[in-house]
């Protein structure tokens, strides 16, 4: 019988002609495995056959090589009836596996899983659908962010009202099992007889998802923690049912009724999922509050008539009118009044701030008591509160390095318990006193509910959500889960000085003019050059020439700059040149003259700049800019911290000393590129230490990226997030110190969560299984266990929720939790 033919699609981009699809062709045959190759230059795809699943990544490797490229999206899907970390767990096993998932990542928190690839949206459901669990497409958040916590109030809902009804079943089961008035009116047969139908209502009714999901799972060979639940509490009925209708079938002296048991497993595990589902629901509440920010509607002036759109239809460009008190729908810049702006949830500050004709604002935040109005820079997804939302989901969707590891350990842990219950049954069989049946299966039971994987599984990602929603609070972002971790374990943080350590508003304080050199002459040209530099420098020197930007400066031709060197250009017919004292040494430039003076200003603090003009030396300059108000504060509370702190700047040694002195920070990398910043962090990062860098985000891009936890400080929507692994989003520096206090209060309550996960299913599951009857004579009652079990995950939750009040420094005085 011939084996089936598999046939994967490849998209695939670059491809300009005919030739290219040759190529490809020839190229894709030559990979292991691959029987026929179609590439079609129109559909811009490849069509493969094989017999045995192609490998992705290698095939993407040859097609890169061969100089295309095969485009890959990101798809997320809500996934609906997992219960554990197994659950989540085997669903990744089943993504990962695909021949068309490069990538895939669920998480049992926010029940969602995230895939890369070219798989499409629907063979991917389909996949996940064939496990036993439901999946659909997501929508973004920001467009409804209510049809979520619906759908979670649903689920609640549902839960409360079978733990209603499985508590009233309960409760008449066990009065029947335990007053004795019930079987002296009723009779030993027709009280048994009723608890049985009792139970069998409770467990087809509100106790069905159990075995809906789990007995599946079972014949799929991928038991998980509904599995777990449905033998044991199937387990005790089936065995209760037979010793009430067929006793003659059980050894004598064993037909014991364990009906209370069963129901009381069912109960109990449902009031545990309900405050499992409640206490979920609240570790996303800052993520909800974020995608509650933007209105439905706006106030939109077409053609001199305001109208009431949909926020759908806004457009870049529209003129949107504010009145005092409501809250801004998109990004814009105001055109007309002014206000006060609440921006305490975009960036985390409390006070407003004042905006006035030209000023940019942010969608979300709220207007206080003016009136303004303002023209639309971006809308949908591509305003700041979107990019905020889509940085906090990713980053709740992430796993830290930490979860590794339990992962490795919950992908075995249901299939380990059940081989242990059924060790424990044979055991209790074999070794156990009368009634060895009776023991062995109360025992077995017991193991079955006591073991809890949720709780394990639940520990990291749920602390990751507060944490990062605590973040975004705070006004910070952290665009990648695991930098979470990363800044708890940084040894090292190193600051650009301009923008960063300073207020990136530098101002010029001195002039030194060489012989018969005009003053406002030098001013004009060396402002005519510089206002081609987008270098903060450049702009203090430009304003100094035209403070009121009335000034009209001469034309510049042959500009360049020189990247942490200076820049030069012609004005007027005479050679500008203007730089560094490193600069003027490559331009043979002799500026002995007047070292004494830059060295003098150098150690005030201060900027020394060198003015050339055709060649020879024109002017001293000083350019000096101010220390941010919370840069002392913020350097000593690193240090307090245990941290070191160092600064890296491309200003000259005895400046940048300067500027170290009044800050307290001895360690300083000057005088270098921004090569040489990138250099001085791998310095660090090859004595073992981990590295946190701190930038603008724009000219720090490369430090930013090679740093462990790079950390863009911009205001708003001035900063560059891409190259960042954390954004301080109000620009304070304070807020670096809140982040690091933020990140280790959030590995600390992983840690305790961890330890109470392992540490509840290390001690309960032996003592389920009997260890301590030989000594004392104690049992676990398998409905202690299922009562256990429940309170286990609501433990680590509830330990989670502690990160809620979370009390960053700078803010009340002091951490904690």
């Amino acid at each position: 019988m011939a084996a089936s033919v598999i046939h994967t699609q490849l998209p695939i981009s670059g491809m300009s002609c005919a030739s290219c699809a040759a190529r490809l062709e020839r190229v894709l045959h030559k990979q292991p495995d691959v029987t026929a190759v179609t590439v079609n230059l129109t559909t811009e795809n490849a069509y493969l056959d094989s017999i045995q699943p192609l490998s992705l990544p290698l095939l993407i490797d040859a097609v890169k090589k061969a100089g295309f490229d095969v485009p890959s999206q990101t798809i997320e899907l809500a996934i609906g009836g997992m219960s554990c970390a197994s659950c989540s767990a085997r669903i990744e096993r089943v993504l990962q596996k695909r021949p068309d998932v490069l990538e895939a990542t669920v998480n049992l928190a926010t029940e969602r899983a995230t895939i890369t690839g070219i798989a499409t949206q629907e063979t991917l459901i389909k996949a996940i659908t064939a496990t036993g669990f439901t999946a659909h497409a997501l929508r973004k958040a920001t467009t409804s962010p209510e049809d979520r916590d619906a759908q979670q109030a649903q689920e609640r809902r549902r839960l409360l009202r079978d733990v209603y009804s499985a508590a009233l079943l309960w409760v008449a089961i066990a009065l029947l099992e335990m007053l004795p008035w019930a079987r002296s009116t009723l009779g030993s047969f027709p009280d048994a007889v009723l608890q049985a139908l009792l139970t069998t209502a409770l467990l087809i009714g509100p106790g069905r998802r159990f075995f809906l999901h789990g007995l599946p799972a079972l014949w799929r060979r991928a038991p998980e923690m509904n599995s777990l639940v449905a033998v044991g509490s199937g387990a005790a009925y089936l065995y209760s049912v037979c010793a009430t209708f067929t006793p003659f079938l059980l050894p004598q002296g064993t037909a014991q009724l364990y009906y209370e048991a069963a129901a009381g497993i069912i109960t109990l595990v449902l009031l545990g999922r309900f405050l499992e589902a409640r206490a979920k629901g609240r570790t996303s509440a800052a993520l909800r509050a974020l995608t509650s920010l933007q209105p439905r509607t706006a106030r939109v002036l077409r053609e001199g008539t305001l109208h009431d759109d949909p926020i759908d239809r806004i457009t870049l460009g529209d003129v949107i009118d504010i009145r005092p008190g409501e809250r801004l729908p998109v990004d814009g810049i105001i055109t007309e009044g002014e206000s006060w702006i609440d921006e305490a949830m975009i960036t985390g500050e409390p006070m407003a701030v004042a905006k006035k004709t030209g000023d940019v604002v942010i969608g979300g935040t709220v207007n206080q008591n003016g009136a303004f109005r303002f023209r639309t820079t971006a809308t949908g997804g591509d305003t700041m509160l979107s990019h905020i939302i889509t940085m906090v989901e990713n980053a709740q969707g992430s796993k830290l390095p930490i979860q590794s590891r339990v992962n490795a350990i919950t992908r075995w842990f249901v299939p380990a318990i059940m081989v242990l219950s059924a060790l424990t049954f044979l055991s209790w069989l074999a070794f156990g006193p009368a009634p060895a049946l009776s023991f062995a299966l109360v025992n077995a039971v017991a193991v079955l509910i006591a073991a809890c994987p949720c709780a394990m599984g639940l520990a990291t990602p749920t602390a990751i959500m507060v944490g990062t929603g605590k973040g975004a609070e705070l006004g910070i972002l952290f665009r990648k889960g695991d930098a979470l971790q990363r800044l708890r374990d940084s040894d090292v943080v190193a600051f650009d000085k301009t923008g960063t350590l300073t207020e990136g508003k530098p101002t010029l304080t001195d002039i030194h003019l060489a012989p018969g050199i005009d003053r406002s002459t030098v001013l004009r040209t060396v402002a005519a050059v510089e206002s081609r530099s987008e270098h903060p420098l450049a702009k203090a020197l430009t304003k100094a020439a035209s403070p009121d930007d009335t000034h009209t400066l001469p034309d510049v031709t042959a500009f360049e700059a020189i990247t942490g060197m200076g820049v030069h250009g012609i004005c007027d017919g005479t050679r500008v040149q203007i730089g560094s004292a490193h600069f003027m040494d490559t331009l043979s430039v002799d500026i002995a003259p007047i070292h004494e003076a830059a060295t003098t200003l150098a150690q005030q603090g201060k900027t020394p700049l060198y003015v050339a003009l055709d060649g020879t030396f024109a002017a001293l300059l000083a350019v000096s800019d101010p220390l941010k108000s919370t840069s002392k504060e913020t350097v000593a509370a690193l240090q307090a911290h245990g941290l070191t702190v160092v600064m890296i700047t491309g200003d000259q040694r005895t400046t940048a000393e300067a500027i170290g002195q009044q800050l307290g920070i001895t360690d300083i990398v000057a005088n270098v590129l921004p090569r040489g910043k990138v250099d001085a962090i791998k310095t660090f990062q090859q004595k073992g230490q981990s590295v946190t860098f701190a930038g603008d985000g724009i000219n720090d891009a490369p430090a930013l990226a090679q740093a462990d936890v790079g950390v863009a400080v911009g205001h708003g929507t001035d900063i560059a997030m891409d190259a960042a692994d954390v954004v301080l989003v109000n620009g304070q520096l304070t807020t670096i110190v809140q982040a690091i206090a933020l990140s280790r209060a959030t590995l600390r309550i992983i840690t305790e969560n961890l330890f109470w996960a392992f540490a509840y299913n290390i001690v309960l599951v032996p003592i389920a299984a009997g260890v301590l009857y030989p000594f004392w004579g104690l049992l676990l009652s398998p409905m202690f266990a299922a009562g256990a079990m429940a309170l286990s995950s609501v433990c680590v939750l509830t330990n989670t929720l502690r990160l809620r009040r979370f009390t960053p420094p700078f803010a009340a005085g002091k951490n904690g939790t």
